[in-house]
């Protein structure tokens, strides 16, 4: 295969897979309400984050884990998936963050099934933070917490007491990120 006929072919591959990545936004029901892809800063109580923090989910290893909270520290919790465009340029944002932020924990969950995948591709972008993959039950969560046609990346961010503070579709960029985070601490 010629240069030229490789490199179109890949950026093909590219354009599908970010097709792919914001195809469940034309999947919303005609009239329902697309969800933003602004960095949205909520007050307490205006997003319920009890289905979040209850939520049992599948880690690599297959081992039922709750996403739980600690008290007193932001969490970040992202929806991603291997083959979403925008999550694979946010992840090394979000391994950042975990590096130079330790009071901060950070939770992936990959709407996927196949976990063997996702830790290979854990291992390939150094992902620093725990994942869960469930592609049904994630999705279902992410239609909890407004993301109603299930768009990727989709983030949440939690204050010191559990409240979701902030949330974004679309990849978060390190100044939303530290928006966000200024936002849960206060």
């Amino acid at each position: 295969m010629k240069p030229f006929h490789r490199l179109r072919a890949a950026l093909a591959g590219t354009v599908a897979a970010g097709v792919l990545a914001v195809a469940p936004l034309a999947l919303a029901q005609p009239g329902a309400p697309r969800p933003s892809t602004a960095l949205l800063l909520h007050e307490p109580g205006q997003i319920p984050h009890a289905p979040l923090l209850a939520a049992t989910l599948p880690d690599l290893e297959r081992s039922a884990v709750t996403i739980g909270h600690r008290a007193g520290r932001p969490m970040v919790v992202n929806f991603w998936a291997r083959w979403c465009v925008p999550c694979r340029i946010e992840i090394p944002e979000l391994v950042a963050l975990r590096q130079r932020d330790e009071g901060v924990d950070v939770i992936g969950i990959a709407i996927e099934d196949d976990a063997g995948a996702v830790r290979d591709f854990a291992r390939a972008y150094e992902i620093n933070y725990p994942l869960r993959a469930s592609r049904e039950a994630g999705i279902e969560l992410m239609r909890t917490l407004g993301n109603t046609a299930a768009g990727l990346p989709f983030s949440v961010v939690l204050d010191r007491q559990g409240a979701v503070a902030a949330t974004r579709m679309g990849a978060l960029t390190r100044e939303q990120l530290d928006q966000a985070l200024r936002h849960a601490r206060r």
